[in-house]
């Protein structure tokens, strides 16, 4: 029989091990309207949903014009976007403050949670 001071070493361990899990995990993006690569019309906002509550304070947004019809060798051009937070507080919802036009887009994302690590990664969709 087992004492009770291994079942508490055992308990403890385990214990450990699970609050390190979660302490490591880091937000993931689930989600994304529009989806990666999807051609749409202008959105009147885009959204991203994460695996982990995020915090706002950290986490951020950016979106680019990486190309335009008819032009070859187009700069990529930062539009100008607010981001926000909403009930959900795995979800980030970006929109932009004039209408997108037709082209292509990418949004560079930054995002944080509980465990204060940075993880980043990037969107890209077209406009009809």
């Amino acid at each position: 029989m087992p004492s009770l001071l291994h079942t508490l070493k055992c308990a403890f361990v385990g214990f450990t091990i699970l609050a390190a899990n979660a302490a490591l995990a880091h937000p993931k993006l689930l989600t994304s309207t529009p989806a990666e690569n999807a051609e749409v019309p202008a959105p009147e906002k885009i959204e991203l949903h994460f695996s982990e509550d995020l915090m706002p304070q950290f986490s951020a947004a950016s979106l680019v014009m990486t190309g335009m019809p008819g032009m070859t060798g187009h700069s990529p051009m930062k539009m100008t976007i607010k981001v926000s937070a909403t009930k959900d507080p795995k979800t980030m919802v970006i929109t932009p403050t004039q209408p997108l036009t037709a082209g292509t887009y990418r949004i560079d994302w930054r995002a944080v949670s509980s465990d204060t690590h940075r993880v980043t990664g990037s969107v890209p969709f077209s406009v009809k």
